[in-house]
This record gives structure tokens, sequence and C-alpha cells, in this order.
């Protein structure tokens, strides 16, 4: 068992099949997808025709849907070995539109709870790019940290359930082909845990209104959406998963997102950690290039050994996760940890460009933006700092060492 682990922690670099995928989606992501950020920020129809042409591209060159499973239409590329590929996604913000891993969780989240009926409906336009998901979780007047606070209600009617409630960051909701809504479904009695369900919502269902796309930092319009939900009746056979299981069907799918992320911020810290360096190693101040300053070197040194622990700890947490077993505690440490990580080494870039990294001159400045958002988004660090602990307290066993 430690031999096997211990093998786990240090095949830290792809090999066979996934080396050679890896060097191509490098020269996809940088030669193709970084030269076109500047369009596709525009949001535009420019933006739109610039990422259809990337995506057209990526299904030509065979680097679309890669972490999908071979039986969706996939890649089949395992979870572990996708770590790899998704940090090299992650160099660009676009990265996941752009090859189709955006749609990942929530296809698994449908291929795991959903009926046939469900896969068949969605899965194959999610594999292929044609639909695009939608999670109705976070709502403005209860903390999105405390899912089971959630106030959205759903009653079944006549063989429909009629769903009233207010959601906000609904990513991607103007742009979705449907919105998976968790909403209170049983009586008060219920325990917390077992009261909510997920319940599948075609976007164009009436009664589903699109509020606004919320401004949030550097973003107007932004990709996250306030809806409201009056009146709304879908089927009852739209529920995902066992009624009131919820809770379990959102955990699913949130433990995956969580380690995509962390991969993604190794993309985004590696870009940014070379522009570092080759600010570094080209400018000239006080004497000297600032890569011979003791102080920038010790930006670099801190920034190479923050985004390798990252790195180690997310392939850890992908290894038990694709070992079948519970990564819960490895899921939490990463998650907080990877987030200050990106904060830190983007925070040092920007300081090595001075003037120029505060510029849109750079992608570091939203880069930055993006960072800040890492430490809340999917849970604060604050709860998974304390839900991680608590874990740990109840069962020392569940160190990730042991």
């Amino acid at each position: 068992m430690c031999a096997d682990r211990l093998a786990g922690m240090t095949a830290n670099r792809p090999e066979g099949r996934v080396a050679e995928l890896c060097t191509r989606m490098r020269s996809f992501i940088d030669d193709e997808v970084i030269p076109l950020e500047p369009v596709l920020s525009r949001h535009d129809d420019k933006a739109a025709e610039a990422l259809a042409g990337l995506k057209g591209r990526a299904k030509e060159l065979g680097l679309w849907a890669l972490g999908h499973p071979e039986e969706m239409g996939g890649g089949g590329v395992p979870f572990l070995d996708f770590v790899y590929l998704n940090e090299i996604i992650g160099r660009s913000e676009y990265g996941q539109l752009a090859v189709g891993s955006v749609s990942m969780q929530d296809a698994l989240m449908i291929q795991r709870h959903g009926t046939a009926e469900q896969r068949e409906r969605w899965i194959p336009g999610l594999v292929s790019g044609d639909i695009l998901p939608s999670v109705g979780m976070t709502e403005p007047e209860v903390a999105g940290s405390d899912p089971v606070l959630v106030q959205t209600t759903a009653r079944l009617e006549n063989g429909e359930w009629v769903i009233d409630g207010h959601k906000w960051f609904t990513t991607g909701a103007a742009q979705a082909g449907y919105c998976t809504v968790f909403a209170r479904t049983e009586p008060e009695s219920t325990p917390l845990h077992r009261s909510i369900s997920a319940i599948i919502v075609p976007i164009d269902t009436p009664g589903l209104e699109i509020v606004r796309a919320i401004p949030t930092m550097g973003h107007d319009p932004s990709d996250h959406y306030e809806v409201r939900y009056s009146g709304v009746r879908v089927p009852e056979k739209n529920v995902l998963g066992e009624r009131g299981n919820g809770f379990v069907v959102a955990q699913d799918r949130l433990g995956p997102g969580r380690i995509f992320h962390c991969m993604r911020w190794l993309g985004q810290a590696q870009r940014a950690f070379e522009l570092m360096c080759a600010r570094a190693n080209s400018r000239f101040a006080h004497g000297s290039l600032l890569g011979e300053k003791g102080e920038i070197q010790r930006y670099i040194a801190e920034s190479a050994a923050d985004i390798q622990a990252a790195r180690l700890m997310t392939l850890d947490a992908a290894r038990v996760m694709d070992a079948g077993e519970d990564a819960r505690v490895q899921i939490g440490l990463v998650k907080f940890r990877g987030a200050q990580m990106l904060h830190d080494v983007v925070d040092r870039a920007i300081q090595v460009h001075g003037a120029l990294g505060l510029t849109a001159d750079t992608p570091l400045e939203g880069m930055y933006r993006r960072a800040r958002y890492a430490r809340i988004y999917d849970g604060p660090d604050e709860v998974h700092r304390m839900s991680t602990a608590r874990r740990m307290l109840r069962d020392p066993e569940r160190v990730p060492w042991r």
C-alpha cells in the first residue's frame, strides 16, 4: 500500500499517450488560443466566431472533450492523467471552452445520477459542445457556502414540479441549454440534508427569468447571472437522482469541480511564473537586471516551490479519486492552498512587472482578478479549512500521508 501510494505521488510527469496529448495541447493553447484572448474577451459576434473556430480546430486536432469518458463519446483520459492536460488548458481562461472541458463535471453528474432518458437527452450535446450547462444553487438571501439553507422551493402539482425562487451566480445561464436547479422539495420535518432535490430545468421554460448579468471584478457584463423562478413548471421526471438527494448530487459535482479548478490554477500560475522570469531577465534597474537582485530571486524561488507543492497536492487528490477512494480531505486541502498559491504567484509577477503589471498590456491584471475569485467560488477558504480540519479531528487516520 505504501509503495503504491509513493508511486502515485512521484509520478509527476505524464507518460505515453498523455505526454503526446500534452505536447499538442500546449501548442494549441499557446499558439492558437492565447493569441486570440483579446478578441475572445469582447463577448461580441467576432468573439463568438473566434471561439467557434477554436472549437473546430480542437476537434480537428483530436483535443476535444478528452476528459469525458469514452462511453459518452469523449476521449476517455483517466481523471489523474487529465490533471496534466487541464493545467495546460488552464493557461488561458478560454481554454475550457476551446477544448470542450467546460461541461465535463455536469456531464459526469448526469451520467452518474440521471435516468436513461436524461442521459440520452443531454449528454450528447454536452460532449459535442452544442449544449452548455448551468447550475442554480447560490442564492443572494442566504449563505452560499451552506447549501442546506436553500430557500427555492419545488412542489409537485399534477405530475409537475412547480418551482419558485431566486438564484444568483448561475454561471453561463444566458448561454446554457438547461439549469440544474437545487430546490427544497421535502416537508419541514425532513432532515436538512435530505430536504433538497436537483431538478433539470430547460432555460426556455416559461417563468424562468434571467434578470441580469451580475457585474463582477473587472467584468461588466460577466457570465454570472441572477435568475428568478416564478411558477416554473417541469415534468416530475426531471428530478436528477433520488428525490431529496440533491445534497449528494451537489457534492458529487463539486468534488471533481474543485479539482478541475485546482488543475487550471496550476496553468495560470505557471504562465504568471514564466512572465515573471522573462521580465526579471530583461528589465534593467538600479545597476543590474531585476533577476540579479536577491528579493526578486526570492519571488522566483518561492513561486516555484508554491506551484510544485500545489501541483503534487492536486495530483494526489486526483489519484485518490481515480482509485475510487474518499478524497474529501485531499480536495479540501488543495482547494484552499491552491487558491492562495495562485494569488501569491500572480501577485509576485505583478510586483516584478511594476506599473506595467497593472495595465492590460499583460494578462496579469486579469489573472489577478480571477485569482481573487478562487478563494470564494465552490466554497470559501474558511469553510474548506474548517470542514477539512473537522474530518481529521474526528479521524486522525484520514490525514493524506497515511
